[in-house]
């Protein structure tokens, strides 16, 4: 290896040492992948395969991203059993329906941490527990979440989680994924066995530096940030509530520090974003992966609102360079934006 590899392959372990310390793993049991979707796809994929469809069943939450649970149907077409499990009316998971589908040979439960549209929160320690209890390893996708909550593997025991950098502000087009050691995946990509051989292509060395710097200004400002961004967030959700025939979708406190969704009854949530957008105010009526598709929700509907209930929410998101005086100007005019919605709809009358 001549000098530049060198260099080049010390920012990069630098880098893996510095993101697996945040949430206090090893750095050998820190993969970089190009996206946080492809370390779901290898954990789900990389487990069937290695599992065999004999011994394979994994459960995934109907709240979960749409690439954990388009891999887990993928996976179903080919003959691999697979439950999806359902959640209550905030986004909890159903721990009941968790602890009898356990029952039956479970080899790996995914239930995303912090959901990206509703902004629910697992209690992961405790569905770690239970899936542990009955043999079945579990993963979580952290992506929401990691920078925003103190998340210790050693301490929740999970065995696969899942990254990226650019909701910490890092650059987009880098993900990673945790894997404790001795736990097992069948590599997707093979060729010349590059991060453990279970990525194989040549690492993206500038995103990488930019991940592990992004996670190294999060040690100091993910406490206040929370707190500022809860304080902001409660601001926000409670002057909105105040508009009649409107409520809260997710969890009133078991929630993201940055994420309010809203449902507005007799009106639809994209005439809000868009009436918002040319106020200046960036939001979104579902997920912003899924932002082309007219379908409402999967995650909406899996809380049990009817389709026209789904297609009447809004998700605003608030991060650090946000200030008090956003959350005001946002108040001040989605309460006239849904006023004047309203009184035109055919839905109202």
């Amino acid at each position: 290896m001549n000098s530049f590899g060198f260099k080049a392959k010390k920012a990069l372990e630098k880098s893996r040492e510095t993101i697996a310390e945040f949430m206090n793993a090893e750095a050998s049991e820190f993969i970089f992948t190009g996206t946080a979707t492809e370390a779901n796809n290898l954990v789900l994929k990389g487990h069937a395969f290695k599992e065999g469809k004999s011994n394979c069943h994994i459960a995934v939450s109907s709240i979960d991203h749409d690439c954990v649970l388009l891999s887990a149907k993928w996976l179903e077409q080919l003959g691999f059993r697979i439950t999806i499990l359902p959640v209550d009316k905030y986004g909890l998971l159903n721990l009941d329906a968790l602890e009898k589908i356990l029952e039956e040979k479970v080899t790996l439960v995914s239930v995303v941490h912090g959901n990206n549209e509703i902004g629910t929160v697992q209690p992961i320690e405790e569905i770690v527990k239970r899936c542990h209890e009955h043999g079945a390893l579990f993963h979580t996708d952290a992506v929401q979440s990691f920078g925003k909550l103190a998340i210790d593997v050693k301490k929740t025991e999970i065995d696969f989680m899942t990254v990226n950098a650019h909701k910490l502000y890092g650059p987009k087009g880098i993900g990673g994924l945790f894997k404790r050691t001795q736990k097992e995946l069948e590599p997707l990509i093979h060729g010349g066995g590059h991060e453990f051989g279970l990525r194989s292509g040549t690492e993206n060395i500038p995103a990488i530096v930019g991940f592990a710097k992004a996670v190294e200004l999060r040690k100091d400002e993910m406490v206040p940030e929370a707190i500022r961004l809860t304080r902001m967030r409660d601001k926000l959700i409670k002057a909105i509530l105040e508009i009649e025939d409107t409520y809260l979708n997710g969890h009133p406190s078991q929630r993201l520090t940055n994420n309010a969704n809203f449902r507005f009854s007799y009106i639809e949530g994209e005439a809000v974003v868009l009436s918002l957008d040319t106020e200046g105010i960036a939001a979104s009526s579902g997920s912003a992966c899924s932002s082309k598709s007219a379908e409402p929700s999967h995650v909406l509907l899996a809380i049990g609102l009817r389709p026209e209930e789904a297609r009447g929410s809004l998700r605003i998101s608030i991060g650090k360079y946000n200030t008090e005086e956003d959350i005001d100007y946002i108040i001040q005019v989605l309460l006239k934006i849904v006023k004047r919605i309203r009184a035109i709809s055919p839905l109202k009358h």
